[in-house]
């Protein structure tokens, strides 16, 4: 069974409502979801044997947060060039944390990146139904992209 590795970070608990949500849509579409805070993650060899890599951060100053920062030069000694990849993350304001975390898995890492783009999801709907099964359908169409 193909794993993916949903690896996030959350100040409020917003994205990481999202990371769970994104998990939901991987299991429904058959496939194992490994889901991690970043902070846990001590070693690159932690991030091998994964057919698939979802990071996610909030946007906080217009910018990922700090831990999302460290993890990503973490994950930069993974050799991860070639996988498949996603980014996510909640915002309130401006949203930039999934398309920088996006680019840099895409143009750092040589990843190659979901046809999804980032995705993103103001904070005041990460509560809603509505909300939750889009992070769901994310999870899923990640996984269509698994061959």
């Amino acid at each position: 069974m193909k794993k993916v590795l949903i690896a996030y970070d959350s100040r409020t608990g917003k994205t990481a409502k999202m990371a769970e949500a994104i998990a939901e849509g991987i299991r429904m579409a058959g496939y194992e979801a490994d889901l991690r805070k970043i902070t846990q993650i001590k070693s690159e060899a932690e991030l091998q044997g994964y057919d698939a890599y979802i990071f996610g951060s909030p946007t906080y100053h217009r910018d990922m947060i700090g831990t999302m920062k460290t993890f990503l030069f973490l994950a930069q000694k993974a050799n991860l060039e070639g996988k498949l990849g996603g980014a996510f993350g909640s915002y309130t304001h401006s949203g930039d944390a999934p398309a920088i975390i996006f680019d840099t898995m895409e143009y750092v890492f040589k990843m190659k990146m979901t046809s999804l783009g980032s995705f993103n999801l103001k904070e005041a709907l990460v509560e809603d139904m509505e909300g939750m099964r889009a992070c769901q359908d994310y999870g899923k169409s990640i996984c269509e992209q698994l061959v």
